[in-house]
């Protein structure tokens, strides 16, 4: 056996005690980035839910989803006053818009027709078996579509056009992007273009139909079908109401706690918030907490606060936030962007009153004035004569669902927050190839 004489000095014990000191840093390093991961991904999870309320165990975020449940739900019922509702398979947060009546919400291309051959579908397919066909699915929509209460109304609906078999079509398509439906075998465009012949049955699609899914489709606090016929909400705004009513205590604590959730919606839903457009109490609350909202706010979702005089705006500078970015690729979005900076120059001085009134017909006029000089630019559409109606009005479209404009009668209003596209004068800058040849920039 070997002896080993024990040290005569601390250098060994102090290099121990420093490899011991670097081992503690090295944890705590480690700990700090997973709790920075932690973050990040929880942040993406929300982000993803208010983007996309319905998700299925496809989506990217899906298992963010789930390991974040819990604080997800504490932070959404806390903050906005929503629930979220996570399945094995899918995950629903039941968002309330604050203004019911923004007609600028809503699926892409649908219209109340439309709407309704949706919500007939999914009734159909609540009472339906775990597979169902195309066709199955319209012969029984068929039915439903014939009730008297909707033919009172005007509604018809028979499958008989091909218009109609494209609307069943889209509402389909609808329900695959959702998830409720899982396509198996077939496709959609057979049915639509065999179906006058006679032939549908052998130009069909096959679907999964997912439960848990079409269970989270309506967001309301009570279903319309719980109502008696005697008690139904006579307007549609009433409707709505009645839809989305949610107990607000009878105290100070109660109000107060309702007005910060109906603005933390507006500020995590809406592209601005006026203060013009809130009521004395909310406008009042908002005035004396608007910066420690959007502090706690930009923090989870990941956003940045955009403060003015007239309100505040949640920008998101990645464009994945948002149904419509701005600026953004493409002839319209570059009209819309033109006509912003358009009407950004007939915005009054603050102080002034409003003398220049705007009307469709002076941005159809502007827009055949720009194609002279971008047209080259555009798609080959947008550069015929006679497009510039549809063009003026894509582009007012979409500023007004931005909250950029508002429509006032006849006349076209900007609102605040378009300033910032006040870009100034345009410098067109001619990109050179290797060659030394200009070509399209």
């Amino acid at each position: 056996m070997a002896f080993v004489d024990a040290p005569d000095d601390s250098s060994d014990v102090d290099a121990i005690s420093a490899l011991d000191g670097l081992g503690r840093l090295d944890s705590r390093g480690i700990a700090l980035q997973q709790a920075r991961h932690s973050r990040e991904e929880q942040c993406n999870a929300l982000r993803a839910l208010l983007m996309t309320p319905l998700i299925t165990s496809g989506h990217g975020e899906f298992v963010a989803i789930r390991r974040h449940a819990d604080k997800l739900k504490e932070w959404f019922a806390r903050e906005a006053g929503w629930t979220l509702h996570v399945e094995r398979d899918c995950a629903r947060l039941y968002k309330r818009p604050a203004d019911l009546l923004d007609g600028t919400r809503g699926f892409p291309d649908y219209n109340r027709r439309r709407y309704v051959l949706f919500c007939l579908a999914c009734a159909v397919l609540e009472r339906a078996d775990p597979q169902i066909t195309l066709r199955v699915l319209g012969e029984r929509l068929l039915q439903l579509a014939a009730e008297p209460a909707l033919a009172l109304r005007g509604f018809t609906f028979t499958l008989q056009l091909n218009h109609e078999r494209r609307e069943l079509v889209a509402v389909c398509r609808s329900l695959l992007d959702f998830g409720v439906l899982i396509r198996v075998a077939g496709d959609e465009e057979g049915y639509v273009q065999h179906a006058a012949e006679g032939a549908e049955h052998l130009h069909d699609a096959l679907y999964d139909v997912r439960r848990r899914v079409l269970a989270g489709v309506l967001a309301a606090v009570r279903g319309p079908s719980t109502w008696l016929a005697d008690e139904a909400p006579g307007t549609i705004e009433e409707r709505l109401q009645a839809l989305v009513v949610e107990h607000v205590p009878d105290s100070e604590e109660g109000r107060r706690t309702s007005i910060r959730r109906d603005l933390t919606r507006r500020l995590l839903d809406d592209p601005v918030v006026y203060i013009d457009d809130l009521d004395s109490a909310a406008r009042s609350y908002f005035l004396n907490q608007r910066g420690p909202m959007a502090a706690r706010l930009t923090e989870s979702a990941g956003l940045l606060a955009e403060q003015r005089a007239e309100g505040l705006a949640l920008v998101e500078e990645s464009g994945d936030l948002t149904d419509i970015s701005m600026p953004a690729e493409g002839t319209e979005a570059h009209i819309t962007l033109l006509v912003a900076e358009f009407l950004c120059g007939r915005m009054p001085n603050q102080g002034e009153a409003a003398t220049c009134r705007t009307s469709e017909a002076d941005i159809v006029g502007f827009v055949e004035a720009a194609r002279i000089r971008y047209g080259r630019y555009w798609r080959k559409s947008a550069r015929e004569p006679g497009s510039e109606p549809e063009l003026a009005r894509i582009a007012l479209e979409r500023l007004q669902k931005l909250k950029l404009i508002a429509l006032v009668r006849e006349d076209i209003q900007p609102m605040p927050a378009i300033a910032r596209f006040a870009v100034g004068t345009t410098e067109i800058v001619e990109a050179k190839s290797a060659t030394g040849k200009v070509g399209t920039p």
